[in-house]
């Protein structure tokens, strides 16, 4: 995403990207390279560039991508298993990495979109199936070929895939080590929509937009409220009663009174 105003904000590491354009951020897998295959030290900076777009009121809506249009990402760097994860010890610090950091994206309050361009495999496949939406060419691929390396998605790794494509899905997946085409993995809820390979950037980008353009409290409370019913316990009366806060808000005058006047609201995230 090229930015253009002065409001504009970059950070950046090597491998890495933060930008934000507007209310749309983006973060970037950047090993293009490589095909965007994380190491320790992006999963560590990916967690920290969670936390702080989850704290930027001003973001309405986060876009994660892989560098490039072959790869979201493949997986992890099978070249640092040698020095990085060669027993059980190193294999569970860089596990607390991981998973700190997928709990980082799942937490982030404002909906999140991936972008899926070509590989999305492994590790890959769990970074984005973490979005709220996500959108791939006709050409993506998919999959978890883990059991080619003797290599078992941890708890913490497969309960994402679970509620991703439900227990059969997620067994199949495991077991074959398939890799899999855009329109099966539609079929099994690992993308909500494909695309032309060269409309993925765009439909992607329009659909932060039209997120971004609705009411930002909104749409966090969308999120909260589709979370925790998945959860199918009973709602407290605390829970209950938020779901109207939004007839309190300045956002819901703003809505209200421009669709009667038939004009395009500006709302303001109060």
């Amino acid at each position: 995403m090229n930015t253009s105003t002065a409001e504009d904000q970059t950070k950046m590491t090597d491998t890495i990207l933060f930008q934000r354009n507007g209310a749309i951020a983006t973060i970037t897998l950047n090993r293009p390279e490589q095909l965007n295959a994380l190491t320790k030290p992006m999963w560590q900076r990916l967690g920290e560039v969670a936390r702080e777009v989850a704290a930027m009121d001003e973001v309405r809506c986060v876009i994660l991508r892989g560098a490039g249009n072959r790869a979201f990402a493949p997986g992890n760097d099978i070249s640092e298993f040698p020095t990085e994860r060669s027993n059980i010890e190193q294999a569970k610090a860089y596990g607390a990495i991981m998973h700190s950091s997928i709990e980082a994206i799942v937490s982030i309050p404002q909906p999140v979109v991936a972008m899926i361009m070509g590989i999305c495999v492994g590790g890959g496949l769990e970074i984005a199936g973490l979005a709220d939406i996500r959108i791939c060419g006709t050409s993506s691929r998919f999959g978890a070929p883990i059991n080619r390396l003797g290599l078992v998605m941890a708890h913490a790794e497969t309960k994402c895939l679970l509620d991703l494509v439900g227990a059969s899905n997620a067994l199949e997946i495991l077991f074959e080590g398939r890799i899999m085409g855009a329109e099966e993995a539609k079929s099994k809820g690992i993308v909500s929509r494909v695309v032309a390979d060269d409309q993925v950037e765009a439909e992607a980008l329009a659909t932060a937009q039209r997120i971004a353009d609705g009411a930002p409290l909104v749409a966090r409370w969308h999120k909260k409220f589709v979370r925790r019913l998945s959860q199918g316990t009973p709602l407290s009366q605390a829970e209950i009663d938020e779901g109207f806060a939004c007839f309190d808000t300045e956002d819901f005058q703003i809505g209200y009174k421009a669709f009667l006047a038939k004009l395009k609201p500006d709302f303001v995230g109060r």
